[in-house]
């Protein structure tokens, strides 16, 4: 039998350490997506949910195929919980992309040379040219949330980063980057039941962190220092685009929307690219702690 990553620590956590309510969930919902306290009761149907998402991925790629062309230029964030579905989604939105057009910056623990730059430089360096189309697998932000929750920086290093935020993303888009931040939120009981799928799956586990471990015991230090950033770099220019994700197929339609509805593409579908499911999306105060 293989062992499980970091112990067997996640199944600890949830028979040890896990609030009770959230036990129950989990053990109440037999290995299904929990929705306690989502808007629907039930996921996506499986065939409606596969007929929309291959319509809107030709929108994607009818999309890159303007960006290509133009010369624009499109950055999209992709932030959230930990397991709220970045990775799934990412993987939705560039199944059929041209990988010269498009591509994923998934930036790994800063060297010490970066550590010494300033903050934004080494994502400025990932920053998409004319042509392209970049997703971002979680970004900056790191300094918001987790280098916080962590103790990875100190509280001056992200008040420094939260005053520096706005006028730099400002500049992004004053040089005419599109740039689109989506936030991607979980609840709790679904977050330990998708960790607990993953520390049990051999082709999962890569997946898992120490961070992630112990994160799980951080909820609300999370939950407080995204409120903090929701405070700080919510604008109308760059506003936050709030998902709730615990119905994974909701939430992949709901992100490929909010993207293709902020971009003005020759032959889009106006019937398909429609403002997302308000009752999944929004700005942050929907964003369900």
């Amino acid at each position: 039998m293989t062992s499980l990553p970091f112990d067997g620590a996640i199944t600890k956590f949830f028979k040890e350490e896990a609030p009770q309510d959230v036990r129950e969930a989990i053990e109440e919902a037999d290995g299904k997506t929990i929705l306690e306290n989502y808007p629907y009761d039930k996921r996506m149907d499986k065939d409606d949910y596969e007929e929309t998402l291959y319509k809107l991925q030709i929108e994607l790629v009818k999309m890159l195929a303007w960006v290509k062309d133009s010369g624009a230029r499109v950055a999209v964030v992709f932030e959230g919980r930990d397991a709220a579905g970045k990775g799934g989604a990412i993987k939705r939105f560039r199944d059929n992309l041209n990988p010269r057009s498009a591509r994923v910056v998934a930036l790994s623990k800063p060297s010490d040379k970066e550590a010494s730059e300033w903050y934004f430089q080494r994502y400025v360096r990932q920053l998409p040219a004319g042509g392209e189309f970049v997703m971002f697998d979680r970004s900056w932000y790191n300094r918001g949330v987790v280098e916080k929750v962590f103790g990875f920086c100190t509280d001056a290093q992200r008040m420094h980063f939260f005053n520096q935020l706005p006028g730099f993303e400002q500049m992004l888009s004053e040089d005419g980057i599109h740039l689109v931040k989506l936030w991607l939120n979980v609840g709790r009981a679904e977050q330990l039941k998708r960790f607990l799928d993953r520390e049990s799956d051999p082709l999962k586990q890569w997946k898992l962190s120490w961070i992630d471990v112990e994160g799980l015991k951080k909820w609300d230090a999370y939950s407080e220092a995204i409120r903090e950033t929701f405070a700080a770099t919510h604008s109308a220019r760059n506003p936050w685009i709030v998902i709730r994700s615990d119905d994974k197929r909701r939430a992949r339609i709901a992100a490929m929307r909010a993207v293709l509805t902020r971009l003005d593409y020759p032959g889009k579908d106006e019937k398909l690219v429609h403002a997302p499911d308000h009752k999944i999306c929004g700005g942050p105060e929907i964003w369900a702690r």
